[in-house]
């Protein structure tokens, strides 16, 4: 039975002879060497997933042994990568090529706390995010070194995550603002209450299409990150901005040339549109997912309700946009039993007099 091949590579016959290429959709076809267990394979594998017509030489050279460069390659020909999303390989090998440009030909046995935080993770102080995916792929890594028993423990352990800023929800304020800069009808219009209404990530938002859409005004969503499969109804706003919108393609947002977007390129013009609005830099995309959990929570959403419109996969996701929602009403709640106390309090005697012994008279003041 022939060997299963990674996402995007094809077997060719030409001329009785079988030789391996890698094909992204209908685009070109990148020639593959034919043994797709050697490490030659998987460089030239990882250098078409990047978008390179042609690997640069050295990514061809065989790794030394026992260097992070051989341990990448160990990996990437592992059932744990190799049933990743085609989504989730994209993102992993432009940090595993990182990872192997700038440190293959360091032993994987040298690595310790020390040479991780200061020689790996310090030249990303001034980039928290880089900093933490970073993290992220070497300790899948590290344990995949220790299960194939290149390593005994995790030199890792006790390197604190580094901390990066959350994306927040939008504001009410915030939301008309972006409502009164692009009117019913706009494409950056109908693009913002898919985000809004529908709470999903731009991944699935830029993948919309009309026959998505049922006749009961519902749209099938399946979650390109965790794969789950929902059915939501629209919301009316969603439905007015729909109805309003010119959609000449099946996708529902597309180019101005027609042509489905690409994620990044999804997100970028949606970063223009927000920018237009004169809204601050800290206004993302993907902060409009977050201000449709807060919504429903506000408007007494349950988590398990809010976890069947966003999709998450666990239920303390979902929790925090409750918790939020009940402390911010039960503040309200407090303070507003505090005004009502202070305003129904009767007042006090003055403090005239207060402590003073009042004058008695004596039987020679009484008059007889």
């Amino acid at each position: 039975m022939p060997r299963k091949l990674p996402p995007h590579v094809e077997r060719n016959q030409v001329k009785g002879h079988t030789y391996l290429s890698f094909r992204r959709g209908k685009g070109p076809r990148v020639r593959l060497p034919n043994d797709p267990t050697s490490e030659e394979f998987m460089a030239a594998y990882q250098a078409a997933l990047l978008g390179q017509s042609a690997p640069v030489r050295d990514r061809l050279a065989p790794a030394a042994p026992g260097t992070i460069a051989a341990l990448i390659a160990s990996y990437m020909r592992s059932a744990e990568y190799i049933g990743l999303r085609d989504t989730s390989k994209t993102g992993y090998i432009s940090r595993l090529e990182t990872l192997r440009t700038e440190h293959g030909h360091r032993t994987v046995a040298g690595l310790s706390r020390e040479r991780i935080v200061t020689g790996i993770l310090q030249p990303y102080a001034d980039r928290p995010g880089a900093a933490l995916d970073t993290l992220k792929k070497l300790r899948i890594l590290i344990r995949h070194a220790i299960n194939i028993g290149w390593l005994k423990h995790d030199p890792s352990l006790g390197i604190k995550r580094p901390k990066i800023k959350k994306i927040r929800s939008w504001t009410d304020d915030e939301i008309e603002q972006f409502k009164k800069r692009w009117p019913l009808g706009t494409k950056q219009r109908t693009a913002f209450h898919l985000f809004l209404n529908l709470g999903q990530r731009r991944s699935d938002v830029v993948r919309m299409a009309q026959t998505h859409i049922t006749p009961e005004r519902k749209i099938r969503i399946k979650q390109q990150k965790t794969g789950r499969e929902l059915l939501i109804p629209l919301h009316r706003d969603t439905v007015e901005a729909l109805d309003a919108y010119d959609m000449q393609h099946v996708v529902i947002i597309t180019t101005a040339y027609g042509k489905s977007f690409t994620v990044d390129g999804f997100s970028g013009w949606m970063r223009d549109a927000i920018s237009e609005a004169g809204l601050p830099l800290d206004c993302k995309p993907h902060g409009l997912r977050k201000a449709a959990g807060r919504l429903l929570a506000e408007a007494g959403a349950t988590a398990k309700m809010i976890m069947s419109v966003l999709g998450h996969t666990t239920l303390a996701e979902a929790e925090r946009y409750t918790e939020e929602a009940d402390q911010a009403g039960l503040a309200e709640d407090a303070v507003i039993k505090l005004e009502g106390h202070k305003a129904n309090r009767i007042a006090q005697t003055t403090s005239v007099g207060l402590g003073k012994t009042p004058k008695t008279r004596g039987k020679s003041d009484r008059k007889e």
